[in-house]
C-alpha cells in the first residue's frame, strides 16, 4: 500500500456524507492538541442506537497518518457495512478515560493541557 492510501479512502467515504445507516463514526484524542494517541470508532446500527459495536487503536505516534491503524479502521468500518462515515477534524480530548483511567469529576493528571478546556473548541473554561 502506498503512502497515505488509507487515509485517503477514509476521506472519500466521510466526504459522501449521509447515505444511511449503519453509521461509522471516528474521533481522534490525544494529550494535547497537536498529537492523536487514541482512535475510537464506534458503528451505530440505526437512529437512536447506541454506539456499539466500539474499538479503540492506541499509538505513542501520530495516529491520524498511521497506515496501519488507519487500515485497521477502515476493515472494520467495512466489516460491520457501515453506510455512512463520520469523522471528527479535530482531537476530542484526552485519551484517558474518566472513571477508568482516573477519579470521576476529576481532570487527568496525565494530560494537564485539556484541564479546564473544552474539548471541542479547545478554548480555556474559566
Amino acid at each position: 500500500m502506498s503512502q497515505g492510501k488509507y487515509k485517503k479512502a477514509l476521506n472519500k467515504r466521510v466526504r459522501k456524507g449521509h447515505k444511511g445507516y449503519p453509521v461509522a463514526t471516528i474521533a481522534f484524542y490525544g494529550p494535547d492538541n497537536t498529537r492523536a494517541s487514541k482512535v475510537v470508532c464506534s458503528i451505530i446500527e440505526h437512529e437512536d442506537a447506541d454506539p456499539d459495536p466500539m474499538r479503540k487503536w492506541f499509538t505513542d505516534g501520530e495516529a491520524r497518518t498511521s497506515e496501519q491503524i488507519l487500515g485497521e479502521v477502515l476493515a472494520f468500518i467495512e466489516e460491520h457495512g457501515a453506510k455512512s462515515v463520520a469523522m471528527a477534524e479535530a482531537l476530542l480530548g484526552c485519551p484517558h478515560e474518566e472513571g477508568i483511567d482516573y477519579p470521576q469529576g476529576e481532570s487527568c493528571p496525565h494530560c494537564p493541557y485539556w484541564k479546564n478546556r473544552d474539548r471541542f473548541s479547545h478554548e480555556r473554561i474559566h
